[in-house]
């Protein structure tokens, strides 16, 4: 919802969702609303390419995880339609979806927390002992971590190599809204302390000037050869440093933040797609921001009221929504 409410008056905006009661559906009128098959669906791609060229859709933007590959792999079609969409290489986003590839690709390349595969030797006790933090390899939020107190409770963690265990890191939590051009050239990187959250969403925080953390953001990005609107999570240790957590290969759902502090990585990241040159830098002012629910008024027929379900495969499905970030 984020980036569909930056892009307010500045684009003709089409909103599509799996689940018929999405609330960025109701930032568009009717004519404009779609509804879309589960992203990890067969012929995603293809359900999606459809509704593009049936609405004359000129920029794609996906912002839920299950449907990124799908699509990257789908981009030279997309192109030969007249559609940009925003998104990384397939291979790029297959590395930061999963967190062991990504840890392994970036051993070297940035500072990283002591991970390890639950299952294999060696992992009963990670770098700086217990407590530690088990997560799956892959999904988004914080389904599925844990924190694990001693080696015996590892026991009763899945062993077949689908958890990490990852050294603990009690410092201060950051996010680093990242833009590029197309070509990888990082433009911004808008570090955010995550000061309060909820659910996992951050409802309170403040976007500050860390070169330190902006150049960690930049070394990633480079080194997994990301591109467009993305976000580098970060934690510092018991020391201050800061440690790659994970990366989120899409726009986050924190990027109001980022466009309060001067940077509008919506806007600019729709522009970069249809031609328009980027500045060689685009720098950010210190601010905070209190986040709040804000509702959207409707009549009770419209709720559900859709201007095109023809490529929906379960209508009313739930699933498959944006992670915060």
């Amino acid at each position: 919802m984020c980036f569909l409410r930056a892009l307010d008056g500045a684009a003709e905006r089409y909103a599509a969702d799996l689940d018929p009661n999405g609330a960025g559906l109701y930032l568009v009128p009717r004519a404009y609303r779609m509804l879309l098959p589960p992203g990890a669906a067969p012929g995603y791609a293809e359900a999606v390419l459809r509704l593009c060229e049936r609405h004359a859709i000129d920029v794609l933007v996906p912002t839920v995880d299950a449907e990124l590959v799908a699509l990257a792999h789908a981009v030279d079609a997309f192109d030969a339609a007249g559609v940009r969409v925003l998104v990384s290489p397939a291979e790029a986003l297959e590395t930061c979806l999963d967190k062991w590839r990504l840890a392994e690709a970036c051993q070297g390349a940035v500072r990283l927390p002591d991970t390890r595969l639950v299952g294999s030797p060696g992992a009963t006790r990670p770098e700086g002992g217990f407590p530690a933090v088990a997560k799956p390899r892959t999904g988004s939020g914080s389904r599925g971590i844990v924190v694990v107190h001693a080696a015996d409770e590892l026991a009763g963690l899945p062993q077949d190599g689908s958890y990490l265990l990852q050294e603990f890191l009690p410092g201060t939590e950051y996010s680093v809204d990242v833009l590029t051009d197309r070509d990888g050239r990082v433009v911004a990187a808008v570090p955010r302390a995550r000061d309060k959250t909820d659910s996992g969403i951050v409802v309170a925080g403040r976007v500050l000037d860390l070169p330190d953390l902006s150049g960690l953001a930049e070394d990633t990005v480079r080194t997994l050869g990301l591109r467009g609107v993305l976000n580098v999570q970060v934690r510092e240790d018991r020391a201050g440093k800061a440690a790659l957590l994970e990366v989120n290969p899409r726009p986050p759902g924190g990027m109001s933040l980022t466009v309060a502090a001067g940077v509008d990585m919506p806007r600019w990241a729709v522009a970069a797609l249809l031609g328009v040159p980027m500045p060689e830098r685009i720098a950010h002012r210190e601010t905070a921001v209190v986040r709040h629910w804000q509702d959207v008024v409707l009549a009770p027929r419209e709720l559900g009221d859709m201007g095109d379900v023809t490529e929906a495969a379960r209508p009313g499905a739930q699933g498959d929504r944006e992670a915060p970030a």
